[in-house]
């Protein structure tokens, strides 16, 4: 199965799954037409370091996300997203403190004034 759904991502290697970051990069930056000097020149990255993040070579963090913020495909980070879930109890301690009624206040005496 080639279909990028069914990629078992936990049983390729490190320098696999670098490869695979490389090729999406490679394929963006062709995709939008791109030579790899204006792209490195936009990231504000040399030439030569792209090139190693193309072949899957190492490269910082940092260095990923300005070519992904120059392809505009910032999009990726939404696989790192946190969302925080709360379990059925705590939602149901949640309800519990919740008010159900309004409660009608009386008054006290108006306060009078001079006029």
């Amino acid at each position: 199965m080639t279909d990028k759904a069914f990629i078992l991502w936990h049983s390729m290697s490190d320098q696999a799954l670098a490869a695979n970051i490389g090729a999406f990069v490679k394929h963006h930056r062709l995709e939008q037409n791109k030579t790899q000097d204006t792209l490195s020149h936009e990231a504000g990255i040399s030439r030569s370091t792209l090139s190693l993040l193309e072949r899957g070579e190492t490269v910082t963090l940092a260095t990923l996300i300005q070519v992904l913020r120059v392809l505009d495909q910032l999009q990726v980070m939404n696989a790192f997203e946190v969302q925080q879930h709360i379990s059925p109890l705590a939602l149901a301690k949640a309800e519990q403190g919740k008010r159900k009624r309004a409660r009608n206040t009386k008054t006290q005496d108006p306060v009078k004034s001079d006029w």
